[in-house]
Formats: structure tokens, sequence, C-alpha cells
């Protein structure tokens, strides 16, 4: 059976990161995407420019119109803007409880502008984290969650990744992207235990959007897998190959985006 999967999310009109990447990534990885927009944002491959949040109650609103008539597979969350809007989210979670919920805490965009509100972060930690079943930060998300400095060192991954499960997460995919090195290593704690994903680290600017992939894929994967492990592994191989094959797009003067049908064209 082909997987209903809903990403919940701001929208990039480039394509490359948002609610446009996530349908991408859903379709790659065998699901059928859906789509709940959070925030309308104006950014290219070179930066934000603007970003209109969609009210908190239109934001239910749609979620339940969508979740009377369908129900998902899995769920993959990723700008929410504000504290409102977070608290939207988490009470709909409650009422139709969803099965295999990711969130993709975006805080910051890879311009460096940042998406969601400094006073949300808390509201986002307490009310949301505790709801869902896997998180994907990258390391500033993660030290912004904690309130600690970022980490500099890939053998500290796991010990950060256990302090975030003890904020109430399930789950964690702690993203170790931004690190140095010949490998790009990431790690899964699940049951205060840590497994290491790594895979080619690729040298390119075309790196927009990755989070947004690397989540959506996982939400994909997951209804079609066994475990959260074997989800995780084959998203990371799959955003390792967009990313190899991202050079073969001509998108933008920025941070380009990923290939995300390189195995079709």
């Amino acid at each position: 059976m082909i997987p209903n999967v809903l990403s919940i999310a701001g929208t990039d009109p480039s394509g490359g990161a948002g609610i446009q990447a996530d349908l991408k990534a859903f379709s790659a990885n065998g699901a059928y995407g859906m789509a709940v927009v959070t925030a309308l944002v104006a950014q290219t491959t070179t930066g934000v420019r603007e970003v209109r949040e969609v009210p908190a109650g239109f934001v239910a609103t749609q979620l339940e119109t969508l979740l009377d008539d369908v129900r998902p597979d899995a769920v993959k969350i990723g700008m929410l803007g504000d504290a409102e809007v977070i608290l939207a989210v988490a009470s709909v979670l409650d009422r139709y409880a969803p099965p295999h919920v990711v969130l993709d805490p975006v805080m910051v965009a890879k311009s460096g502008d940042r998406l969601l509100a400094p006073r949300a972060v808390g509201v986002l930690r307490d009310e949301l984290l505790p709801r869902v079943d896997l998180i994907t930060p990258n390391l500033p998300e993660a030290a912004d969650l904690l309130g600690e400095p970022e980490l500099g060192a890939v053998g500290e991954l796991p010990d950060q990744a256990r302090r975030l499960t003890e904020l109430g997460a399930k789950r964690v995919l702690l993203k170790g992207g931004h690190l140095s090195g010949e490998a790009s290593a990431d790690v899964l704690v699940a049951d205060g235990e840590a497994e290491f994903l790594r895979d080619e680290r690729i040298s390119t600017t075309n790196d927009h959007g990755t989070g947004c992939t690397l989540s959506a894929a996982i939400a994909a994967l997951r209804p079609q897998r066994p475990d959260w492990s074997t989800a995780a592994h084959e998203a990371k191989r799959y955003l390792t190959a967009a990313l190899a094959a991202a050079s073969r797009l001509d998108v933008g003067r920025g941070h380009g985006p990923v290939h995300h049908f390189h195995t079709w064209w």
C-alpha cells in the first residue's frame, strides 16, 4: 500500500526547501504527499526576504479538514513560525493521534535568516517535543533547544542527543552536517542507545533544503520500513545521493537545491 504522508510546514518558492521539498522527497521515496501551510515565505537560494505567518486558527482548520477525511500514515512537521501555531499543531496531534510523527525543528534558514521567533523556542521544546516520535535537529538547533553552546566534535553527538531525550523527545536524530571531516556523521538515539549513521561527505554548495529533505524522506519511509533505524539509514543514503547529483541542476545564484529526483532524471 502506498502511504499517505503529510507535511506541516512553510513554503519555498524556489522549490528547494519547505513544503515543496517535502512533497518531492515524499514522492521520491514512494509516498503520496499532502501539505498544510503554516507560513508563506518569500525566499530563494540566496536568502529570505519576507515571511507572512498563517493564522494559527487557519492552520488548525486546514489540519482538521484534511484529517477528518484522510488518515496519514506519517506526518513531517517543519517550520511553524510562532508559539500560537505550535500550540495549534500540538492540539491537533492530541486529537487525531497520527502515527509516525517526525519534527524537524526549523529555526534558522541556510542563509542565516531566523524562521522561528525566539520566544517560541520554549513552547516548541515543552509542548511539541513530547508529542512526536522523532526529532531531527542540526547542531545549531540542538544548542538552541538545550540552551547550550554548539558542539564541535562528532564524539559529543550521542551525549547531546541523550540530553534532548531528557527534554521529552522519544527519539533524536542529531545531524552532524555542520562539522568537518571526510564522513558526514549523524547519531540516532532511542531508548538511551546511540547509533551512528555515516556516509560520504559531499563537497557542494547545492545544499539548500537538506534538513527538510532528510526529515521528509524519513517520514515517507517509516511506514514502509520495520523500524526507525532502517528508515533513517535509507533516508540518509537518499540525501547523500541527492547532494551528489545536485550539480546537474541549475537553480539560483546561492545555495542550490539537492536533486530530489536523481534516480529518474
